[in-house]
């Protein structure tokens, strides 16, 4: 008995040592209406898709999706401090950009916006990822060229992972995207999240 005793309390011991090995770390997307699943059920939008791939694939992750429609940078970089303390990620996805380029708002407080919260979540010690966003043609070639230049820049300046375009091979294909012509649909998500992994996917280990 008291031999058995003895494994028991051994065996418990290792239960809690490997819990305390590794721990369950966490991917913070801070995001607007593209990773809110805007308009489709939240659980074919791309964030949550994530969270599948990673219980399947990356045992020991979780997902906190903080993202909320219509986030500009400047409201999303007012939040982050808060969201850092709270949840302490290991990664941090950072989309947003699109709704400051649809206001037409100045690339330069943007660019600053952004470049603060690689600046705190690095300081936090979490490792960045870096969305990029296109906008439609009508906003002329040298606004569109500029706002791509800002995710450019700052990723190299940064030294931060970097996925030019979120929507790349989704947003020019009509059945993929919403009538509103900015979001996908349900369809488009899977796509979404692939290009979100080929950036993502190198920060986990």
């Amino acid at each position: 008995m008291r031999r058995f005793l003895c494994c028991v309390v051994v065996l418990w011991g290792a239960i809690a040592g490997a819990a305390q090995a590794a721990p369950v770390k966490t991917v913070l997307v801070l995001g607007d209406s593209l990773s809110a699943a805007h308009n489709i059920p939240v659980e074919a939008g791309w964030v949550h898709l994530l969270g599948d791939r990673l219980a399947k694939m990356e045992p020991g992750w979780t997902v906190v999706n903080a993202s909320i429609s219509g986030e500009t940078s400047v409201s999303g970089r007012n939040r982050l401090p808060s969201l850092l303390e709270k949840t302490r990620p290991a990664v941090l996805v950072i989309e947003l950009g699109a709704n400051d380029g649809l206001r037409g708002l100045p690339l330069a407080p943007l660019k600053d916006n952004l470049a603060a919260m690689i600046d705190a979540g690095q300081k936090a010690h979490a490792r960045v990822l870096l969305l990029g966003i296109e906008l439609p043609v009508n906003y002329g070639p040298q606004y569109r060229d500029g706002l791509r230049a800002v995710y450019a820049d700052l990723a190299k300046a940064k030294n931060v992972a970097l996925v030019p375009f979120l929507l790349d091979g989704v947003a020019l294909k009509p059945e993929l995207m919403q009538q509103d012509g900015l979001h996908p649909v349900a369809a488009g998500e899977p796509m979404v999240l692939d290009n979100v992994w080929k950036g993502l996917a190198p920060l986990l280990p």
